[in-house]
């Protein structure tokens, strides 16, 4: 029998987790001031001696750490331990220019290991559960740790690297997955690849956890992956930098709850770095507490949050994030003076039956902009242009060209999907 009951350290009181908090900071920042990078960054500051000494530790950006890669390629000078004793290799997805590089020693490994058993405990996931990833293991992180930690919880592993979409619904029909780990757009992409006698409502699938990006989260790609799947979502957030930092529980659909056994959450202004208050949007910025041979602290993320507190009807009192992961700072666009963004464009696609993938493109003509929708559906939908057009000049405050196009013509995607293109 499973035990998904949180364990003791998850239901602590907040001073008491704080106490614990400001102990890993020091340790924390005992390790990071090793290497190069923060060595230098942090001199001439005092060891943090409790949490409202954290102000004083200057942010970490993306930014510093490729400049720092750049200087010193190729893996920069984060790391704290001599290079033979780093066992892995992750690195960050990028577009243009270089990837951000990151090590890992056993011991940080394992640390992660940690972070995806407070997952997997809080999706009802253990050992007697058959756990499909169905996505090719590359140098992202992606679902690696899930992979590992899985095993080692006594859950079968399955990998579905290396085949197509319906092999893969073959092989979660053949061994009887229980358990999906995935991107929401891919969870949708295998139902739309469903071609088999029995629905996937009916198969032995009961839980999806999505990751990398905001799907799960979002109301209206949440109820199709259930109601595709007949299964509960599970939405978690990660940063290849940072590790597994958060997940939702069983109990309280649409919160993320933030792993502060392992790592110190701010939400900041992103104008002044003041703190703001719960309820309000921020910026996350983490503080890993046990990543210690490539520790982060005070990272900006880029993501955009609304913080609560209060313990959860699951018995955990880590803070929440309201909704997920709201938006990506970096994913902005600004439309005829209106700030646009990816998930609040899906949210309103999402809500349409009809869509079975879509494109978002941004044009611009001399200094304006414009925001274009291609839609694709499994047959031609009379009136669907015009409706959704509607729906998103009402969510976005702005008029948005919808187009229709045949079935087959948008890219899929395994992993993270790119579906908001900025042209010029």
């Amino acid at each position: 029998m499973n035990d998904f009951t949180p364990g003791s350290l998850e239901r602590l009181e907040p001073a008491e987790r704080a106490e614990r908090q400001a102990m890993q900071l020091g340790v924390t920042f005992d390790h990071a001031v090793r290497g190069g990078f923060y060595g230098a960054k942090l001199a001439g500051i005092e060891r943090p001696r409790g949490l409202e000494d954290l102000a004083r530790l200057p942010l970490t950006t993306k930014a510093e750490l490729i400049a720092d890669q750049a200087a010193q390629p190729p893996f920069g000078s984060v790391g704290t331990e001599s290079l033979a004793r780093y066992t892995r290799y992750c690195q960050t997805s990028s577009t243009t220019g270089d990837p951000l590089r990151v090590l890992d020693t056993n011991e940080s490994w394992a640390w992660m290991l940690e972070c995806w058993y407070d997952v997997f405990r809080a999706a009802h996931v253990g050992a007697s559960d058959r756990i499909f990833f169905p996505f090719s293991f590359g140098p992202f992180l992606g679902f690696w740790t899930a992979f590992e930690a899985g095993a080692r919880l006594g859950a079968l592993c399955v990998p579905g690297g290396g085949l197509g979409s319906r092999m893969r619904l073959h092989l979660i029909e053949r061994l009887g997955a229980t358990a999906i780990c995935c991107t929401p757009t891919y969870a949708l992409h295998l139902a739309e690849a469903h071609d088999g006698a029995r629905p996937l409502a009916e198969s032995s699938v009961r839980v999806v956890i999505v990751a990398g990006e905001p799907g799960g989260s979002i109301p209206a790609t949440r109820e199709r992956i259930e109601r595709t799947w007949g299964a509960r979502v599970i939405d978690h957030h990660g940063l290849t930098e940072l590790g597994p930092m958060s997940f939702e529980c069983w109990e309280a659909p649409g919160f993320l709850h933030l792993n502060e056994e392992h790592f110190l959450c701010e939400v900041l202004d992103q104008g002044t770095g003041a703190p703001v208050e719960d309820g309000e949007r921020g910026e996350l910025v983490v503080t890993t507490l046990g990543r210690f041979a490539w520790p982060l602290l005070r990272y900006r993320t880029g993501d955009l949050v609304e913080r609560v507190g209060g313990a959860c009807a699951c018995g955990r009192t880590f803070a929440r994030l309201r909704g997920g992961i709201l938006a990506r700072a970096d994913d902005m666009v600004n439309v005829r003076g209106v700030n646009v963004y990816p998930a609040a464009i899906e949210a309103v696609v999402r809500g349409f039956a009809e869509v079975v993938e879509f494109r978002s493109t941004v044009t611009s003509d001399g200094s304006m902009r414009a925001l274009g929708i291609e839609v694709e559906t499994a047959q031609r939908a009379e009136g669907l242009e015009a409706r959704l057009a509607q729906a998103l000049r009402e969510a976005l405050g702005l008029q948005v060209g919808v187009h229709q196009v045949a079935p087959g013509t948008l890219p899929r995607f395994e992993m993270k999907a790119r579906r908001f293109v900025v042209e010029g």
